[in-house]
């Protein structure tokens, strides 16, 4: 199942790398708005030639295709939102519309 989020970028972090055991790796996180009263905002990280692929830019509207993974260490949990799939407009088909994850209906008790 391809899960997408359909918002505003309101910030891009600065671009980070590194060298690990495979070699040189570069990210950068964006923020993403979503829409609605109560829009989220969702920390999306982009990884290697989908930072220069995607060129997102700063308060542009789009639709983002999107893997969740969470991990553990050291008996705490973590969870990347990474894209892989960036569109612009009104790109998105009806078939893919169907998918877009709704963050209207989400509950908005938030326990902090």
């Amino acid at each position: 199942m391809d899960l997408q989020v359909k918002g505003k970028v309101i910030q891009i972090l600065e671009e980070q790398s590194g060298e690990g055991k495979n070699g040189p790796w570069k990210k950068q996180d964006f923020i993403l708005k979503t829409q609605g009263e109560y829009g989220k905002k969702i920390c999306i990280t982009q990884w290697g030639d989908k930072i220069d692929q995607f060129n997102v830019q700063e308060g542009e509207e789009i639709t983002v295709s999107i893997d969740i993974k969470s991990r553990e260490y050291k008996g705490n949990w973590y969870t990347d939102v990474k894209a892989w799939k960036v569109e612009r407009g009104d790109q998105t088909t009806d078939e893919s519309e169907e998918k877009v994850i709704d963050m209207q209906d989400m509950d908005h008790d938030v326990p902090f």
